[in-house]
């Protein structure tokens, strides 16, 4: 019984933690600790055409190599308006093999609240590896009677061996390096699926179907097993006999249950362009690093919200949570929580340990909705994951772990796949 009461423990200190980082969290002003308002541009559908059907040739990537970084894309010119629109126009896959096209076009851009350039404050000789260092500070989610609850409950297994987390009750924003190298769909990707974390399992209730009447059978005899051992050691009353019955049934009862996953088809696959290699992306791709999933089930859970931050150091606490599925910890959702070490206009450097399989996860903070008292979480980034970034542009490179931020037009962009109507995403 100690693995259980182990596992119970860390289920109740992992808790607690939680508590206490999000009630630290909660001891700011209400304007520090208030989601902005912005008004976001739209972004329209212009044209789409139809592209032959992708090779789905490219193998997963486990982590990403010569990445134009914050610094690297501090020499780089700002982009103009038809880059963006260049950048933002996308890729639809569908479940049958086809590919289409779809250019875009950005209106209001003016109106939109100015985006801070994020100038870093640490220098590169400070850094260090972001992978994992010094103690290891995962948290991993064993027992469903948390995995399942919200905010863990939105997060997804990829297929193609990534995380993800939902939007919406039928959309996954995941990382498009999970989806597509640059120059091709990866080969899981023809058939891809999304898991999504199961809160009960029907097996082993010993009533239905042969596996119920599996387990139930497994379980008179264990029964029969701890009468026996009670006999054979004797010298307890029967009234204690009867309270040992009642505890070893109750431990049973609360024994932890690892993660399972309810499977769900992908209907489409949505990738912007500024992730392709070639072309004028080439140097901003990173900041592109994302991809919405349409699933063909709506999931009864609940999902996560998309949100816009200025910057995530200026906030008195400047942390960012995330949850993924590392694959060093097979089977378990992962959660951490860390400070962000260096942001610019579209990427975080920041000291999360993360192992590969966390690519795609949601990156959120917690805020309070405006006008209210009522705190609520927001995707403000996708975790990119452990990448080699070109520092200088002189091909030198340093290994970061690294999110891409949900900027205001990649807010209308995501908005509009989830939404299909442009005219629902113009706050955030």
């Amino acid at each position: 019984m100690v693995p259980i009461r182990l596992c119970l423990l860390l289920s109740v200190t992992l808790l607690a933690v939680v508590v206490a980082v999000e009630a630290h969290e909660a001891t700011g002003g209400d304007d520090e600790y208030t989601w902005p308002q912005w008004k976001v541009p739209l972004v329209r559908n212009r044209r789409t055409v139809a592209l032959s059907s992708p090779g789905f040739t490219a193998k997963p990537q486990g982590e990403l190599n010569g990445t134009c970084g914050i610094e690297c894309q501090r020499r780089l010119p700002e982009p103009s308006l038809a880059d963006l629109e260049e950048f933002l126009s996308y890729e639809t896959v569908y479940e049958n093999g086809t590919r289409t096209l779809t250019s875009v076009s950005v209106q209001g851009l003016n109106e939109v609240n100015t985006w801070p350039a994020g100038n870093s404050s640490s220098s590169s000789k400070s850094r260090r590896r972001r992978e994992v260092y010094g103690t290891d500070t995962r948290f991993s989610i064993a027992d469903k009677q948390f995995s399942t609850k919200y905010p863990f409950s939105t997060s997804v297994k990829i297929s193609t061996g990534c995380s993800g987390v939902l939007l919406s009750p039928k959309h996954v924003l995941t990382a498009a390096h999970c989806i597509h190298d640059g120059q091709d769909y990866v080969s899981g990707a023809q058939k891809l699926r999304v898991g999504v974390l199961k809160e009960k399992s029907r097996r082993g209730k010993g009533g239905k179907g042969k596996r119920g009447q599996g387990k139930g059978k497994r379980r008179k005899e264990e029964d029969k097993e701890e009468k026996e051992k009670e006999e054979k050691d004797g010298g307890n009353e029967r009234k204690g006999r009867k309270g040992k019955d009642r505890k070893s049934r109750s431990r049973r009862s609360v024994e932890v249950e690892k993660p399972s996953f309810r499977w769900t088809r992908v209907k489409q696959t949505q990738v912007p362009k500024g992730w392709f290699k070639g072309g004028a992306s080439d140097g901003v791709a990173a900041d592109y690093d994302y991809a919405v999933l349409e699933l063909k089930k709506a999931q009864k859970v609940k999902h996560m919200d998309l949100g816009v931050i200025p910057s995530v150091k200026k906030l008195p606490a400047g942390r960012i949570h995330f949850s993924g599925f590392d694959d060093d910890r097979p089977g378990n959702l992962v959660y951490r929580f860390c400070s962000v070490s260096e942001e610019s206009k579209d990427l975080l450097y920041q000291y999360c340990d993360a192992k590969p399989g966390s690519s795609g996860s949601g990156v959120y903070i917690r805020l309070k909705e405006p006008g209210k008292k009522k705190w609520k979480r927001k995707i403000i980034g996708v975790f990119s994951g452990h990448q080699w970034v070109d520092v200088n542009g002189n091909g030198a490179q340093q290994d970061y772990n690294v999110a891409v931020r949900i900027t205001p037009l990649k807010y209308a962009q995501i908005c509009y796949w989830v939404h299909g109507d442009s005219s629902e995403c113009r706050d955030a």
